[in-house]
């Protein structure tokens, strides 16, 4: 059942490859990778650091989609992310993870954001998980709505843990020094979401 449910919350979250490059995300994107070759070509920056912020894009959309649940508002602050990105580049340490660097920028952009606006913007109406274009047959689109209202009734600090380890991938110790907490922290909040949401969803394991 685990691995069942890893499944669906990667094809909740997917990564977002397709972008429209008129949009301002697409601007943006075009304008830095632009920059970036430039400050590669004259080492201002560590040798690959644009080919992997761009390969970091994707996931970097989809982990704005988990923390926003709002594809413009994701958009939007992924662009924050890679502006941010490119004004603080030399501050960015060689030889580290740049993805882990990249999804700190970008949850620190989301709840500074959050505390100016007290804003959150939820999905009550199905947006989300009616737009995946791979949940193409009427059942499989009502276990993924089953699946967004089991996600709805988790607590943040659970939801964000589990995206973190379970869908990007990130070891308990990489999303612990992310979250600011320890790893325990972050295993128990983990294992807490995952228990809950394989409740919530035992009619659709066949009651496994």
């Amino acid at each position: 059942m685990q691995s069942h449910l890893g499944g669906l919350l990667r094809e909740y979250y997917p990564e977002v490859v397709d972008l429209d490059g008129g949009s301002r995300l697409g601007e943006v994107l075009a304008r830095i990778t632009r920059a970036l070759e430039v400050a590669q070509a004259s080492r201002e920056v560590p040798a690959r650091f644009k080919e992997e912020l761009l390969d970091a894009v994707p996931r970097l959309r989809r982990y704005a989609q988990s923390l926003t649940r709002h594809g413009a508002d994701a958009d939007d602050l992924v662009q924050h992310t890679l502006l941010k990105a490119w004004e603080h580049r030399r501050q960015f340490v060689a030889g580290t993870s740049l993805s882990a660097w990249l999804f700190a920028i970008l949850r620190n952009g989301f709840y500074n954001g959050r505390r100016k606006h007290r804003l959150e913007v939820p999905d009550p109406d199905g947006t989300h998980a009616a737009g995946l274009s791979s949940a193409a047959e009427q059942e499989h689109k009502a276990t993924l709505r089953e699946l967004q209202g089991a996600l709805d009734r988790l607590e943040p600090a659970q939801r964000e843990a589990l995206v973190l380890v379970a869908v990007e991938g990130l070891t308990y110790e990489a999303a612990a020094e992310l979250l600011g907490c320890p790893a325990g922290t972050v295993k128990s909040r983990v294992s807490r979401a995952r228990d809950r949401l394989a409740r919530d969803l035992e009619p659709e394991f066949g009651g496994a």
